[in-house]
């Protein structure tokens, strides 16, 4: 009986110490520091396990060792909460740090700039282009995009705004689409009620439709509303708008540079050579001084305006000083 008891005790004792040489080894791996010379940015794909995870930190130098990584994971009930994103990982990280930012999902900061002027389509290859952003709609129709952003209108032209946002790895495009969305939506609501109560739109959709256009004529903000209240006098007069951009926005990828009288004369719903009033979406992005002249444009006499070669434009009233101003400033 009294060996059963020192079987025991020793048993115990040398169990205690082989829990004790784990544990200590433990910290030791928690504890241990990696040195970096340079920050390094890491991305855990969607739906990726501890042991790609893992094997993607060692693979950067982030960790000692995958497997060691992965007991530590387990150990501390964290294996299957993995968050996928991208994350900056600095010299003298530990792993105890490291498995609280993938666990947390303490992801690295990063930035998109969606320009105004952007037509949808450039929009989708600056989202496609980012590193950062997890592409889940690549090579969707733009219906379906519309469908899952609960977005009512049939074309999705124009129906983001442009701004720099700043957002946490692994955020997906879609997300990123509908935050921008949202804010456009804010701003449209915001200018609608402060607007002109005689401009001649009857929404703040078709606002945004004469905004992209005036976006695409200038980017002088000085200049936005008296060409609002050129297209706003038009529009009162029943002629046609006559804006280029809407003509080259219809040409599509046929559009080669340049714009030719047969381009002039081919009827198309974005042609306003050929159509009264408004096309019948957005040609692109409209920045918030856009918005502001399509809602409040300039009281002004001109009919016509031209581009004088430097940024700005010659405004007329009449078309035989428009055709002067044309020979002069474009031939």
């Amino acid at each position: 009986m009294p060996d059963l008891k020192k079987t025991i005790v020793r048993f115990v004792i040398g169990l205690s110490v082989l829990v004790g040489l784990f544990l200590g080894w433990l910290l030791f791996i928690g504890l241990s520091s990696v040195e970096i010379k340079e920050s390094i940015s890491v991305t855990i794909a969607r739906g990726a396990t501890l042991s790609t995870a893992a094997t993607v930190l060692e693979d950067h130098s982030i960790i000692h060792d995958a497997d060691s990584f992965k007991i530590l994971a387990r150990v501390f009930g964290t294996s299957s909460d993995i968050k996928a994103g991208k994350y900056e990982f600095k010299d003298g990280v530990t792993g105890f740090q490291v498995l609280q930012k993938i666990y947390r999902g303490y992801f690295a900061k990063n930035r998109l700039r969606i320009q105004e002027g952007w037509t949808f389509a450039e929009l989708r290859q600056a989202l496609d282009g980012h590193e950062a952003i997890l592409h889940t709609s690549t090579g969707w129709p733009q219906k379906k995009i519309l469908d899952y952003l609960n977005i009512a209108y049939e074309h999705p032209e124009g129906l983001f705004f442009p701004d720099t946002y700043i957002f946490s790895g692994g955020t997906s495009d879609l997300e990123m689409l509908r935050i921008a969305h949202e804010k456009l939506s804010r701003v449209l609501e915001e200018e609608w009620r402060k607007r002109n109560t005689k401009v001649r739109v009857k929404d703040p959709y078709n606002a945004l439709i004469l905004a992209s256009i005036i976006e695409k004529e200038t980017s002088l903000s000085t200049e936005k509303p008296i060409i609002s209240g050129v297209f706003m006098n038009r529009l009162r007069k029943k002629m046609r708008l006559q804006a280029d951009p809407t003509v080259i926005y219809g040409l599509g990828d046929n559009f080669d540079g340049d714009i030719r009288y047969k381009d002039l004369k081919t009827d198309n719903p974005y042609n306003t050579y050929t159509r009264h009033g408004l096309p019948p979406s957005p040609i692109a992005l409209s920045s918030l001084s856009s918005i502001r002249a399509a809602m409040n444009p300039a009281e002004t006499t001109a009919l016509y305006f031209v581009s004088k070669g430097n940024g700005t434009h010659q405004f007329s009233d009449n078309l035989r000083d428009h055709n002067n101003a044309v020979r002069k400033y474009q031939r």
